[in-house]
C-alpha cells in the first residue's frame, strides 16, 4: 500500500458522464459540498458544454488541479485516467449509478469522504497501466496507453481470428478463436472475467493474456510479469486493437501490435476503508447463500 499524499488540497478538477445533460443538477450539488470545504472546482470544457455551462480546456484542468474526479460510473474514469496519465494527478471517481470497481464513492459518500479527505484519511493507490504502441509497416508508431485491457479481435463475427503472439522476441504461441485479451490486474474483473480469465489483486505487477472462445480446448489465460514485452500481429487482412474499449486500431498483417506495463501507473484516490475484498463479494455476490 501506498503512503502517500496530496500536497495540497485546494483545487479539483471535473469530467462528467458524457451524453447525460440531466447530470447539471447532480453536479451542481456535488460541486458546492467540495466549495463548502474550500475546494475550488474546475470543470473540463467538454462536459461543461454538455450542460450548459463554462469550463476549461482538458489539459488546463488538469495542470491547475491537485486532483481529479470523474462523476459517472466506471467507464468515464478510465477515459478520465488515460486522458490525464501525463500529468500524473491522482484521481477519484464519484458515481452516479451503482457502485463500481473503480468509481467507488456513492453520491451520498460524499459529504463523508470529503471529511476523510480534508482529514488525511484516504490512501492513494497505484495501479500498473499498459503502454503500447501499433508499429506500422512503414515505420510509424502510434501510441497508447490502457488502464483495464487491450482486445485484438477480428471485426466480424463470421469470421475466426488467428494471432501470433511472442514473448520478449519469443513466439510461443498462435491464438485462434474470437480474439486475445490483454489485461492489467485493474482490467482483470472486465472483458477478462467475462472470457474466464482470473481476478487479479490491482496492485498486482502483471499482466494477464486470456483467449476469447478458443478453438483449442489446451488454450487457457496466462499471466505473466508486467516487464515482460508481448508482441502480437496476425495473417488476417482486417483485424481490431481495442484500447479500453474506447479507441479502436486498425491492423494489417504488415502491423505488429506491442504491448508492456508502463513505466508509471495511475493514481487512484480512495476512502481509507475501502476494501478491495468487499467489492468484489458485493460485486460478484461471492459468499451469497442460495
Amino acid at each position: 500500500m501506498s503512503n502517500q499524499k496530496l500536497e495540497q488540497i485546494k483545487t479539483a478538477g471535473f469530467i462528467l458522464k458524457p451524453n447525460d445533460p440531466d447530470i447539471r443538477t447532480l453536479y451542481e450539488r456535488i460541486r458546492s459540498q467540495f466549495e463548502a470545504k474550500g475546494i475550488a472546482v474546475l470543470l473540463a470544457e467538454r462536459s461543461a458544454e454538455m450542460i450548459g455551462l463554462k469550463g476549461i480546456p482538458f489539459a488546463q484542468m488538469c495542470e491547475k488541479s491537485d486532483f481529479l474526479v470523474s462523476l459517472g460510473g466506471d467507464g468515464t474514469l478510465l477515459s478520465l485516467v488515460r486522458r490525464s496519465h501525463s500529468y500524473n494527478k491522482p484521481v477519484v471517481g464519484i458515481n452516479a449509478g451503482n457502485l463500481g470497481f473503480l468509481a467507488d464513492v456513492t453520491i451520498d459518500d460524499v459529504e463523508q469522504f470529503l471529511e476523510q479527505l480534508t482529514s488525511e484519511e484516504y490512501r492513494i493507490d497505484e495501479r500498473m497501466m499498459i503502454e503500447g504502441y501499433l508499429q506500422r509497416k512503414d515505420g510509424k508508431k502510434e501510441l497508447f496507453f490502457a488502464f483495464n485491457d487491450v482486445v485484438i479481435t477480428r471485426p466480424v463475427v463470421s469470421k475466426m481470428a488467428t494471432i501470433y503472439a511472442s514473448i520478449d522476441g519469443e513466439r510461443f504461441n498462435t491464438y485462434k478463436g474470437d480474439g486475445l485479451i490483454i489485461a492489467t490486474p485493474t482490467g482483470s474483473t472486465a472483458y477478462n472475467l467475462a472470457s474466464g480469465g482470473p481476478v487479479m489483486y490491482p496492485l498486482t505487477q502483471a499482466l494477464i493474456m486470456t483467449p476469447i472462445m478458443a478453438h483449442s480446448l489446451t488454450q487457457r489465460p496466462l499471466v505473466v510479469p508486467a516487464d515482460f514485452t508481448i508482441e502480437l500481429s496476425s495473417p488476417e487482412e482486417r483485424i481490431i486493437a481495442v484500447i479500453d474499449g474506447q479507441d479502436d486500431y486498425e491492423m494489417t498483417p504488415e502491423d505488429t501490435l506491442v504491448i508492456m506495463g508502463a513505466k508509471r501507473g495511475a493514481k487512484l484516490l480512495h476512502r481509507k476503508e475501502r476494501n478491495y475484498f468487499s467489492v468484489l463479494r458485493d460485486k460478484l455476490s461471492w459468499g451469497d447463500e442460495h
